[in-house]
């Protein structure tokens, strides 16, 4: 097995390490965003009594505490491999993409519970032009934060902080549910604003479906097909490699990880074996989006009487040997 050295190893820790400063200044702002319009919105409460608007702002407050979990995780990430963690602390973002998708969840209970038991037993809001204002101030500051949280993601490679994104989405459902809960109770309306809270909970239950599955792809390993699509090509172009016999590719946080077996000539030097290795390596890299590391295998083509095993050449022995 040759594993060669990396020509552009730096530039793609320093990369790194930049998605992860990328991903701590998003959460940061976010948690800015949050917090100012949960708290604009608890000035309304305390003048109109709003048990909506309360719940709402109480909402985002949660919202804006699943930043603590997510920046645990880049901050973990950041940390130097160990001997017990060979490969990083870089899973440490599935973990709290797991803890927000149950936030989620818990989100889409907690909001049918209000809609039922409002639906049994409705109740006046007063103030009503100011609540509908602060819910209106609620969605644009929830989506605000979701699109910027969801690019910024997607960006880096990091599906917790787009499942978190979303999670700021069903926010703004939430808050624009108030914003037409608000409207129906002002046409005397009482019923608004339970059915209203019953449709938004269907809708954040969508969200979490797409959350949940993001999630569960990074646990499992999943990759894009059109990723190994690239590595491979970006391999089968190395000059010297006659095919690529094996290729893996794994997520570990917001980096991309890739193994590959070439096969060579069987005669060439253990030096030139090494630099079609590295140029292997080179390509993946800059073929590749947020690959961060490679490991190269090399095999010798297969020749009559010869075969090849794990890099290992074996003469055949004819039958009866």
């Amino acid at each position: 097995m040759i594993l060669p050295h990396s020509h552009d190893s730096a530039d793609r820790v320093d990369s790194a390490l930049e998605a992860s400063r990328e991903g701590m200044r998003a959460l940061w702002i976010s948690l800015a965003v949050l917090g100012a319009t949960a708290a604009a919105q608890a000035l309304v409460v305390v003048s109109s009594g709003s048990v909506a608007l309360l719940g709402d702002s109480l909402h985002n407050v949660a919202d804006a505490l699943t930043a603590v979990p997510l920046g645990i995780a880049f901050w973990l990430g950041r940390r130097a491999a160990t001997r017990a963690y060979t490969y990083g602390f870089g899973r440490a973002e599935d973990l709290a993409g797991v803890i927000i998708v149950l936030v989620i969840a818990a989100s889409s209970v907690a909001a049918a519970w209000f809609a039922v038991d409002r639906l049994a037993d409705p109740r006046t809001v007063t103030a009503l032009p100011w609540v509908f204002a602060a819910g209106l101030i609620g969605f644009l500051g929830n989506e605000t934060v979701a699109r910027y949280r969801i690019g910024v993601g997607r960006r880096i490679g990091s599906a917790a902080l787009v499942a978190d994104g979303l999670h700021a989405r069903t926010d703004g459902f939430t808050s624009l549910a108030v914003v037409l809960a608000a409207a129906g109770t002002g046409l005397g309306w009482r019923w608004a604003d339970p059915v209203v809270g019953l449709v938004i909970t269907a809708a954040i239950a969508f969200v979490l479906k797409d959350a949940a599955r993001a999630v569960y792809h990074r646990l499992m390993d999943h990759v894009e097909p059109e990723l190994v699509d690239r590595a491979e090509r970006a391999l089968r172009g190395v000059l010297g490699v006659h095919d690529v016999s094996g290729l893996r590719l794994r997520w570990i946080g917001h980096s991309l990880h890739a193994e590959a077996a070439l096969v060579v000539d069987s005669d060439l030097t253990l030096l030139a074996a090494h630099d079609i290795a590295a140029e292997a390596e080179h390509r993946l890299a800059h073929g590749v989006p947020r690959l961060t590391g490679a490991t190269v295998h090399v095999d010798p083509a297969s020749h009559p009487g010869v075969e090849h095993h794990h890099g290992v050449r074996l003469k055949a022995r004819p039958h009866g040997e």
